[in-house]
């Protein structure tokens, strides 16, 4: 029967978040309910709270979680009752045209549940990123639902759902960062310190961190950063090639989501090199002028990223075993544990940049 649980929502454009009641439905088929025991707050859902994103108010927040699953429909046969999945936002159909050219990364129908959460009014509510977890349970899309080892902590890889899994995949799948090359990262935040992570374990040789926080270039460094650049003190771009014989970086990763910031990463790479953008721009955002002579003559890639051009179904699980190995410090990306009460608080925060990620532990 339908669970009536805890849920944090938005309910109109700029106004606070409302810690409130929700119902979650039975799953449907192809669906599952997951008990949900982390979320990790993600700018995303502070870009739904302000409308940067749609205007489906009001919003279920939260989608970088990790949880056990409670209930199955019919139908479900990749997860079970009590499975330990990392939740995700990237269900492959496996039948639209991305999927059908074997490039499953790319799915252009992914799956969400069909049935609605709702306020006790019978309000529907849109889950953000087709998942709304800052709850106690949640409903998705069965392919949603990706089972990971279960020795690891939920507050820790739960954060593969969504920032880290993008930083990662924009390095290693996105930008294809290879054995000895240079990989200039634009923004120290969360997502920007997983492109730092992903550019190490990629076996990048030199890895320059940019930002304007000097604290954040620390913490880039902890994360693998080779060189920092403090962007409030010295240009990026002469920084970028002073660190590479005057070359620029084979892959620079823009992760602010700002035009700006892009222009900076475009000039910044060597000839014939690549830039990837992660960072998610607002929907007023325009892109850089850029004389097409310079697009041309410079060759190589300009390419965003989706999710990190990941497949939930092979990085999340090799992710948290490289995490149980040691191999991956996810635990650093954890600034702090707060309850659902704390969100509003978490996202101030996050806008002073005091915190890589604050994590809702339920």
């Amino acid at each position: 029967m339908p669970s009536e649980v805890r849920g944090v929502i938005a309910r109109a454009a700029g106004a606070p978040v409302e810690l409130t009641t929700i119902v979650v439905p039975d799953p449907g088929p192809g669906e599952v309910v997951v008990d949900v025991a982390a979320c990790g707050v993600c700018h995303t859902d502070l870009h739904y709270r302000e409308g940067g994103i749609d205007d489906q108010f009001p919003f279920l927040l939260g989608h970088e979680a990790a949880g056990h699953i409670e209930a199955i429909g019919d139908g479900v046969t990749e997860v079970a009752v009590g499975d330990f999945v990392v939740l995700n936002w990237r269900a492959v159909c496996g039948e639209c045209r991305a999927c059908r050219r074997g490039k499953p990364q790319y799915c252009f129908a992914t799956h969400n549940a069909a049935r609605k959460m709702t306020l006790v009014d019978g309000t529907e509510l849109t889950p953000a990123l087709g998942i709304g977890a800052f709850c106690d349970k949640t409903l998705v899309a069965a392919g949603q639902a990706t089972p990971v080892n279960p020795a690891a902590p939920a507050e820790a890889v739960g954060l593969l759902g969504c920032g880290v899994m993008a930083g990662i995949g924009a390095a290693m799948h996105t930008g294809g960062v290879q054995q000895g090359d240079s990989v200039a990262v634009f923004g120290c935040g969360g997502v920007g310190d997983a492109a730092i992570v992903g550019a190490r374990l990629a076996g990048a040789t030199t890895i320059i961190a940019i930002d304007r926080d000097p604290h954040k270039l620390v913490a880039a460094q902890n994360f693998g950063a080779t060189h920092t650049i403090d962007a409030s003190t010295i240009d990026p771009v002469e920084g970028v090639r002073a660190a590479t014989n005057g070359y620029g970086a084979d892959v620079c990763i823009e992760a602010v989501g700002n035009p700006a910031v892009l222009e900076q990463a475009f000039y910044a790479r060597d000839l014939a090199g690549t830039v990837v953008q992660v960072g998610v721009p607002t929907p007023d955002m325009a892109m850089p002028e850029l004389p097409m002579i310079e697009f041309f003559g410079r060759g190589g890639a300009l390419k965003p990223s989706w999710y990190g051009d990941c497949l939930p179904s092979r990085d999340l699980p090799a992710l948290t075993e490289l995490y149980l190995q040691g191999r991956l410090d996810l635990d650093g990306f954890v600034s702090e544990k707060i309850g659902l009460d704390g969100i509003e608080d978490a996202f101030a925060k996050m806008q002073r940049g005091e915190v890589l990620r604050s994590v809702v532990l339920l």
